[in-house]
């Protein structure tokens, strides 16, 4: 009795057929692969599913009904049956006329791939503001499925007395009800992402006041960038091996040298044909990307499509408008890497957040990358002067105050604040350009 309650607990959520096809009239990024696949699967272990089954085609142009052709829809029936599977997901999207159709035709629930990262995002999210993007993105994709989906929301409410019973209503089809109802729905959620976003922006400015620097952990989903936040900072995020574990942007409060603060914040991770309802919706989180002084492009070196996985990131950071902010590429995971040659450059790192090898390097590049000429300095301020410690606590950081027989002042200045109160910062020697010497 205990071995069938532990095989029930062990029991997958789903059992899936995936299917992908690849076509020259297919746009290239619609295009399914081996690779693509491979990555599909994945995601379905991440919604808590199993992939019993892959099926990948090649045909000149998808089929108009049923996207794969009537021998393909039969084979995968039969596969279906054989794996008691219990769901059939297209590495596609698929349109949704196609969807009723493949419904109808496996006898089981179909998916497409938008669908399922979907359903991975909802189950994810955390925060109320997590929540609020997602439904907003499944609002955003229920949409323009809806004709499709039901058909019997098409029945014509009207009010002359010739359609069959129970049809007299007040003259609009059921679906265009709900239309209006999801048009009422993703306008009350794009409103209260407005105020997360003004809410952010206050926070943003006051950062900003501060003069705390702002890093933004980028990178593909999976490539260890809540681990890194976590190597970094002690910050307690779930750090699993599971696609899109990070849905809510965290923050947190990095002392990086002696003379450096900075917020750093992960961000959900990104991957190959990402919904654009899910990008648009997500706006509210990945605006921090756009306001970062100092991006980390966390890349996992140890995936051997590492290349192309930097590629996709690259091209959001472009389209966030975000591609002018300074970007560190940190290779992750290298300690898995063996007998290559390590990326190297100025602007990059080989670390790994588990083991922590690569970490002293790592701050040392975003020290030198945001080194903004701040310095620690010991004042004496005479007392007539102590209105200029009300301008270093506004201006700088102040680590300590005593009262002696002057105001002894323990602070990291920035060249501004140095400006004013170097008369009164212990063994101050004036640095001189080479032409003023």
């Amino acid at each position: 009795m205990r071995e069938k309650g532990m095989e029930e607990i062990k029991k997958p959520r789903d059992i899936a057929v995936l299917v992908g096809l690849a076509s020259p009239r297919l746009e290239a990024g619609d295009n399914a692969s081996e690779e693509s696949l491979e990555e599909l699967e994945a995601l379905v272990e991440t919604a808590g599913g199993e992939a019993a089954a892959s099926v990948f085609q090649s045909r000149t142009s998808p089929d108009p009904r049923t996207f794969i052709g009537e021998g393909k829809v039969r084979e995968i029936k039969e596969l279906v049956k054989n794996e008691e599977a219990t769901t059939v997901i297209f590495d596609n999207d698929l349109s949704p006329s196609q969807l009723r159709v493949l419904t109808e035709e496996f006898g089981v629930q179909v998916l497409d791939r938008s669908a399922l990262i979907l359903d991975i995002f909802a189950q994810r999210a955390r925060t109320r503001e997590g929540r609020l993007q997602v439904e907003l993105a499944q609002y955003q994709y229920l949409l323009p499925r809806l004709t499709g989906m039901w058909t019997h929301l098409e029945r014509q409410a009207g009010t002359s007395g010739k359609g069959p019973i129970g049809s007299k209503g007040p003259g609009e089809t059921q679906l265009e009800t709900d239309r209006r109802h999801i048009h009422r729905k993703i306008d009350k959620l794009k409103e209260e992402l407005e105020e997360v976003r003004r809410i952010r922006g206050t926070q943003r400015r006051h950062r900003m006041k501060n003069e705390i620097p702002v890093a933004a952990i980028v990178g593909y989903t999976n490539a260890g960038k809540s681990t890194l936040l976590n190597a970094l900072t002690g910050a307690n995020i779930p750090a699993n091996n599971r696609l899109f574990d990070t849905l809510d942007t965290t923050s947190r409060l990095l002392t990086v040298s002696d003379t450096l603060d900075v917020v750093i914040s992960d961000t959900v991770g990104f991957i190959h044909k990402l919904p654009h309802q899910l990008v648009d919706a997500f706006k509210a989180t990945l605006e921090e990307l756009e306001y970062a002084d100092l991006l980390l492009h966390v890349i996992d070196v140890s995936n051997p499509r590492w290349q192309e996985q930097a590629q996709v990131v690259d091209g959001l950071i472009r389209e966030l408008g975000a591609e002018q902010t300074p970007c560190l590429r940190v290779y992750n995971k290298s300690d898995l890497v063996w007998g290559e040659i390590r990326p190297h450059g100025e602007m990059e790192v080989n670390i790994s957040a588990r083991t922590g090898e690569g970490l002293p390097e790592l701050l040392e590049a975003i020290d030198r990358t945001l080194d903004k000429g701040t310095r620690r300095v010991t004042l004496h301020l005479p007392y007539d002067k102590g209105a200029l410690l009300d301008l270093l606590y506004r201006e700088a950081k102040v680590e300590s105050v005593e009262y002696a027989g002057t105001i002894d002042i323990v602070a990291v200045c920035n060249p501004r604040a140095v400006g004013v109160v170097k008369p009164y910062i212990e063994g101050w020697v004036e640095t001189l350009e080479p032409w003023e010497a």
